[in-house]
């Protein structure tokens, strides 16, 4: 099944096509998704839906004059689920795509992009079974896995995605590409130690399209 076609213009297309991309690969791989995160904010949403659906029922039934009191404690209820739902968003999730686990070590990815620019910026957390936990951060330009028609090319993602982040790399052994991200014209690797955490950074620079997207245009020219 073919992907839905998208603009290469719209940042917010490309982000989401390929933010639900990833987790279908990693799932694929066997890579045990938590959904607490979303379980929560869910729990949060939902929460004030339902105060705020109760308190129009019983205002309804019962009048303003019966209902005022419990009104008055729904509307500050609703508004502080409300205030904790936008802090779990932003300041909890921060744009978290995917949070799981897989041969004991825990994964966390979460996206975001610039204004302006077609670069896809991945955040990844990773803490081995007794190991230091490892934050990487990588970018790459969508051209990379998007072909000029605007479709999805999964395999190119995938190939990077286990070229960059060494836990997926193990468990997709076959997708790794030749040789290491250090040597991809494209990634710059820098290493430091903070607090006694690696930090391993590795940022893709603007470039030309992969050769493995290609438009399918072009491959129906003869």
């Amino acid at each position: 099944m073919s992907s839905p076609k998208v603009s290469v213009y719209s940042l917010s297309d490309l982000k989401n096509t390929t933010d639900d991309a990833l987790p279908n690969y990693l799932t694929s791989l066997k890579f045990k998704q938590s959904h607490s995160l979303a379980d929560t904010r869910l729990l949060l949403g939902y929460s004030a839906v339902i105060i705020a659906g109760v308190t129009f029922y019983a205002d309804y039934k019962l009048g303003w004059d019966a209902t005022k009191f419990w009104t008055l404690w729904a509307v500050i209820a609703y508004f502080i689920l409300n205030g904790a739902l936008t802090y779990w968003i932003w300041g909890v999730e921060k744009g978290t795509v995917f949070t799981g686990q897989f041969s004991g070590s825990s994964i966390s990815i979460a996206s975001s992009v610039t204004k302006n620019k077609p670069i896809y910026k991945l955040q990844v957390e990773c803490a081995r079974a007794g190991g230091i936990p490892q934050t990487l951060k990588l970018s790459a330009p969508f051209t990379r896995w998007f072909d000029s028609d605007g479709y999805f090319v999964a395999n190119p993602f995938q190939r990077w995605l286990a070229t960059v982040v060494p836990l997926v790399g193990e468990a997709d052994p076959q997708k790794v590409e030749a040789g290491t991200a250090a040597t991809e014209p494209h990634v710059v690797i820098e290493t430091q130690q903070t607090n006694g955490t690696d930090t391993l950074t590795k940022s893709a620079a603007d470039g030309l399209p992969s050769p493995a997207v290609r438009s399918r245009k072009s491959k129906r020219t003869p």
